[in-house]
Order: C-alpha cells, then structure tokens, then sequence
C-alpha cells in the first residue's frame, strides 16, 4: 500500500480534557493501521518504530487532530499548519475527517467553510478533501449493536445528542429501527424521560440506555446522572447505561473505510 494522502481527524471539541485524550490515541491508531498496511505486515509500529518501516514510496503515515470549537486557533488555522507540515513530508492531498455523527450544522457548514478557507490559503501545492463525517458509515449500527450484547434489556433506547437541523437527526432514526431499538435526544424532543416514562408505563422491566457519543465527557456524565435520577422515580425498572462508543479497533477500521487513496 502506497501512502498518497495525510489525514486530519476533526472533533466538535470540548472543555472536558477526556475526548481529546481519546482522539489523539484513535489518531495514533489509525496512523499504526496505515504503517501495517502499508508494510504488508503484521508487526506493530508499537515494536518497529517509524525509523524501521520500509520506505515504500518514501511516505510515512501522517495522522492529525483538529477541533472546530474550543481550540486556539480556529479550524480553518488548524488545518493550514497541518497541511504546511504535510507539504513539508512530501504529501499533496490531505482527508479531512469529520469525527461527527450527526448531519448537522457543523457538518453541513461550519466545517466546508472553515475548509475553503484553508484550502484559499494553501494554494495549489496541497488538495483538500473532506471525507463523509463518521456516522454516514452503514456500519454504525453493527458497532452499536456490538455493545448491546452485555445487558439483558427487553428493549433499547438510542440517546443522540440531537440537531436542530431539519432532517439531520433523520439517521438516528435509521439506526434505531436498524437497532429494534427506540430514539431519544438529549437537546431536542424526544427526551431520554419522555421515552423511558412511554416504555415503564408500557410493561418493560428491563430498559437498555445506548448512548450514541462518541467518547466519555461532560454529557455522558450528566446521562449518568440523569438515570440516577430516573431510577428514583421507576424503582421497579432495572435500567442498563452502556457506554459511549469509544476508541477501538473496529472505529479505526470504519474510518479507514471512509477514506479514499
């Protein structure tokens, strides 16, 4: 496999330290991935080191990580520094990654926008790319469902953060049925209370809770404290909060998939 590319993963950003950690670790291992591909081998980068990889087209893996909020600098900036050192290692096209599930505003808008100006200003000497955003991948579902095998719950609900953007949370929707599954938002209608109020009055026993997040932050927490919570008021219900999805192979292989060489 021959490298013609270099690869910006962008996340919503956060004040909370813990998603950041997660995405430089999901960038390390994209970048791991692409060395053992590249190889045509089995041996870690982890073992080898980058001095050791063999030369190929003379391109190494070039994985980075941006934010659209909360950052320093704006993306737009964050992409013109990462595309100079991508200049600088010999590349001439750069994926950017939209580490979002949602087809929301800042899919649609922000990111093209901060894009095009970046682009503006690299000029010719490097091509930017954006990739369809992360839950445009048919496969969330079978990773999602990978997490529903550890709890016994009669029925599941999807918690998404929500859009406001008309038809953007149409794909949780999918999902959900894909899921047998039922959706819920947590900044929009309707809410995660409504939904588990509609389902105990409904007989169920034993709810499940998957939260569709990418990584542990403040809204995970503040989910975890909201069951709490409803736990008060159902007390004969037996709730199961899975985990948000996480850094793991299986992401690494459906990001990959979103690129093209």
């Amino acid at each position: 496999m021959q490298l013609q590319s270099a690869y910006l993963l962008v996340s919503h950003g956060s004040r909370d330290p813990r998603p950041q950690v997660e995405v430089e670790r999901l960038a390390e291992s994209i970048s791991d991935k692409l060395g053992c591909l590249q190889s045509n081998s089995k041996t870690s980068l982890a073992q080898t080191g980058f001095d050791q990889m063999p030369d190929c087209n003379g391109l190494q893996p070039l994985v980075g990580t941006a934010c659209l909020e909360l950052a320093h600098l704006p993306l737009h900036k964050q992409i013109e520094q990462f595309g100079e050192y991508a200049i600088a290692a010999g590349f001439k096209h750069l994926q950017v990654i939209p580490l979002f599930l949602l087809p929301g505003v800042h899919v649609m808008v922000d990111i093209p926008a901060e894009v095009a100006t970046a682009q503006q200003a690299l000029g010719s000497d490097l091509a930017v790319e954006i990739r369809p955003h992360l839950g445009s991948h048919p496969c969330m579902a079978r990773l999602l469902a990978n997490q529903m095998i550890y709890f016994d719950a009669d029925i599941w609900i999807l918690l998404s953060h929500g859009s406001r953007r008309q038809g953007a949370n149409q794909p949780v929707e999918a999902l959900a049925t894909q899921l047998g599954a039922i959706p819920a938002y947590w900044s929009v209608s309707p809410k995660l209370e409504f939904q588990v109020k509609a389902l105990a009055m409904a007989g169920h026993q034993q709810i499940g809770i998957l939260p569709y997040f990418l990584f542990a932050g403040g809204i995970t927490d503040a989910l975890a404290q909201s069951v709490e919570q409803i736990k008060q008021e159902f007390p004969t219900v037996r709730f199961h909060l899975a985990d948000a999805i996480g850094s793991s192979a299986e992401l690494v292989d459906l990001i990959l998939d979103l690129t093209k060489e």
